[in-house]
């Protein structure tokens, strides 16, 4: 599948911001099941410095500063991809060998992986989480069965509901009030995962979205989305518990995988800090789509 996906973020200040420095992710990863074809990073005003790289979780990212006043910026990011359809989930050993592996033994090989088992700035190890996903993690059942149905139990038994979670709402609350958005739905499985002693890291990205019957696409109507990788037998496989869907390597060709880490905090879209402005505007359009779809096109 080829998808052309357009993320344009607007910033208004209400008095001029005299010095910025931002760090964007916002490059689709070259990835198994996954090609980036092209990408345009547009920064206006045009930044001062402009350094691209990757970070310690192999996303791309690009550092900017800007050095004279400006009452406005406006980052947009174009990029073709072509996806490619996920395999089914493997079949996998039970649960709690694969957790053992992760602790430590002496003279025992270093996993990577482990690194994802450890709380993080966003999802926190608590009993909470783990009691949530015992249900499901019953002894002896494979781990990617497991996952399967802890992906199904948030989609479930918590309500998606736009705006009832902020950016910085902790996981541990979202799942108290049983209900919350992408993001946090995201950070509860990483939770229940981790508090289990399993690997589990947080992907940001797209999903392709159909518009209802008879009506057009809308242009810039679309958001980011977040879901979950799991560590298991030397790999990683995909759970969207918004959605209920899984696979290997990503949930479905629908999808493209922009950046992956420990939490949100490692892969937010955009971030910075700024020297002035006072209050500011944000506006944020996302569009997801065929390249034929476009209006440009």
């Amino acid at each position: 599948m080829l998808l052309r996906i357009v993320h344009h973020t607007r910033y208004r200040y209400q008095t001029p911001v005299l010095l910025a420095q931002h760090l964007a992710h916002l490059r689709p990863l070259d990835r198994k099941g996954q090609q980036l074809i092209e990408h345009q990073l547009s920064i206006s005003p045009e930044p001062s410095q402009l350094e691209q790289g990757l970070d310690a979780f192999g996303n791309w990212r690009s550092f900017f500063a800007l050095q004279s006043a400006h009452d406005k910026l406006d980052v947009s990011a174009d990029s073709l991809v072509r996806t490619a359809p996920p395999g089914p989930l493997p079949d996998s050993p039970a649960w709690e060998p694969v957790r053992e592996g992760f602790r430590y033994h002496a003279g025992a090989s270093y996993e990577p992986a482990t690194e994802f088992t450890f709380a993080s700035p966003y999802v926190p190890l608590d009993d909470a989480f783990a009691a949530f996903a015992r249900p499901v993690f019953t002894p002896g059942r494979p781990l990617l069965q497991a996952c399967e149905a802890l992906c199904s139990k948030i989609h479930l038994e918590l309500q998606y509901e736009t705006a009832s979670t902020q950016v910085n709402t902790p996981a541990l609350q979202a799942l108290a009030q049983g209900k919350g958005v992408c993001q946090d739905f995201a950070h509860i499985m990483l939770g229940c995962l981790r508090s289990l002693g399993l690997a589990a890291r947080y992907v940001s990205g797209y999903l392709l979205t159909q518009p209802p019957p008879g009506q057009p696409r809308l242009i810039g109507a679309d958001a980011s989305h977040a879901w979950v990788s799991v560590w298991c037998d030397g790999g990683w496989h995909d759970f969207d518990p918004t959605n209920d869907r899984c696979g290997s390597p990503s949930p479905g060709e629908d999808y493209v995988t922009l950046t992956q880490g420990r939490d949100f905090g490692d892969v937010s879209p955009l971030r910075g800090v700024i020297q002035g402005g006072g209050a500011h505007s944000l506006q944020v359009e996302v569009t997801v789509a065929p390249p034929e779809e476009y209006p440009d096109q």
